[in-house]
């Protein structure tokens, strides 16, 4: 029941954030291969990075190929679904992506720690999941990406697997646990967004 959970999280996980990459190349009027490439990118960035680290290698979507099937059916149909409606609302791309973020942060932790690295590290390895994806997709499509900026993101995952790392210390349930850590991303993001908040921004720019 766990590994199924897991496995439908994970492809969950995939289309919210395959959706944000089709958003953004849509959004810049890119053909279908650079669609793809904005969507797979966004997917499978941060766990192929996280897999490679960890030395899960062959990283996961080259083991199951179901993963390359799931971004291409979605981002074929997202971009039906886009030419259709014709114009996109621009809350839609955070909301999916703080989607994506959620399970992805908690997926990557989980995978560390049932690889037998430490607490820090899963954190660590949940944060590269959640946000590598985005990043990629955001320098490809030429933005700077919303981990590097005021915005509460890498914030949200960071609490996202301290949370799960802490469920699973106390031994809440591995269910349990994961859903209480979405949960506390994805809200924290969510809220993020709806209500402007963000982080200082520090510089040492000094007026002559």
């Amino acid at each position: 029941m766990l590994d199924n959970f897991i496995y439908i999280s994970d492809l969950i996980g995939m289309i919210t954030c395959a959706i944000s990459g089709v958003l953004v190349a849509t959004r810049l009027r890119m053909d279908p291969f650079g669609i793809s490439v904005l969507a797979g990118v966004t997917a499978v960035g941060g766990g192929t990075l996280r897999d490679m680290m960890m030395g899960a290698t062959p990283v996961f979507w080259i083991e199951d190929n179901t993963y390359i099937y799931v971004i291409l059916i979605t981002a074929l149909l997202s971009v039906l679904w886009l030419h259709r409606i014709q114009r996109f609302p621009a809350y839609l791309l955070p909301i999916f992506d703080a989607f994506g973020l959620a399970i992805f942060t908690i997926i990557g932790a989980q995978k560390a720690l049932m690889f037998g690295f430490s607490g820090p590290v899963a954190i660590v390895m949940g944060c590269i999941t959640g946000v590598v994806g985005g990043m990629i997709r955001d320098i490809l499509s030429g933005q700077i990406p919303f981990v590097l900026q005021k915005e509460i993101y890498a914030t949200a995952s960071i609490l996202g697997g301290a949370l799960y790392v802490l469920c699973d210390y106390i031994e809440l349930g591995p269910i349990f646990s994961m859903v209480v850590a979405m949960l506390g991303t994805l809200s924290l993001r969510l809220c993020a967004i709806y209500y402007h908040l963000s982080l200082p921004v520090f510089s040492n720019d000094r007026e002559a």
